[in-house]
Parts: C-alpha cells; structure tokens; sequence
C-alpha cells in the first residue's frame, strides 16, 4: 500500500516537473529505512531522461518539499528514471507505447499461462489486448499484476 503522503508529493512534485519539461511516472516512499527514501521517478519525454534532468529535479523538488514542509522528519530525496524498461501504468503510456512488445505478467495463471507476450495492441476498462503473431490475445486486468516494455525482443 502506498504511503499516506504519496497522493500529497505527487500534486507538488508534478508542477515542479512540468516547469522543468519532465513528467512525474511514480512516487515511493520507503519508510522501512532510516533515515526514510523518498524515490520519485521522471522521465523526459522529448529525449532519452539523463542525470542533468535528475539533478535539476531534485534541486527544485527539494525546495518545494522543503517550503511546503509536509515530511516533518529527515529523509532523503532520490530522483531517478525507470528508463525503458519500466511498467506500464498510465493511460498515456499504454498509448505511447502502441504496437511496442510487452510482458503481461498475471496472478493467477490466465489459461494456464502466468506471463503474456506480444506487442500492445491496446487497453481499455477490463481488457489489455496482446497481438501475438497475429492472433488477438485479450487478458483481463482485473488478473494483471504487471506490464512491461519487453527489452528481450
């Protein structure tokens, strides 16, 4: 389950992304660790997301975090990229990546099979649509634990 603050960073970091040209992709708190992790992941959606574009995140993220003071204790703040081989979570990814070869991971087995390959035709409310070789396999969400961009193919 996500930490209480998550929903809280994720309204004050987004802006502070966008001002930057980057898009906020995930938020983890890891509280289990002393001092606390803050992990915020972005990415640059006009090129490949580099180290500067950590580096001028976390400075103006900081500055928010630290302005807004909703994390009352020490904790320290990492910015990365998930890079290509990240999840798939959101609406615009599953459309950005249309036609790119995916893993559907499942829990339980689906038909037997516990992962899915094939390339992303699309999702919709209960169904994300595989092409495989040319056969249309449709795997319920509501069995999905994971989609990933598929880097072996």
């Amino acid at each position: 389950m996500a930490h209480p603050l998550v929903p809280q960073i994720i309204d004050l970091a987004t802006p502070v992304a966008e001002e930057l040209g980057l898009e906020v992709v995930g938020v983890v708190f890891h509280t289990n660790q002393r001092p606390p992790v803050l992990r915020v992941d972005i990415r640059n959606p006009q090129q490949d997301t580099g180290l500067d574009d950590c580096e001028r995140m976390s400075r103006a993220l900081e500055a928010s975090l630290d302005a807004a003071e909703i994390i009352p204790d020490a904790y320290v703040l990492e910015i990365s990229s998930p890079g290509i081989s990240r999840q798939l979570v959101t609406d615009r990814e599953f459309i950005s990546f249309k036609g790119f070869p995916i893993i559907v991971s499942t829990s339980p087995p689906y038909e037997g099979q516990q992962e899915w390959t094939g390339q992303l035709i699309r999702r919709d409310e209960q169904t994300v649509f595989l092409n495989q070789k040319g056969r249309v396999v449709e795997v319920p969400r509501a069995l999905i634990t994971k989609v990933q961009l598929d880097e072996r193919r």
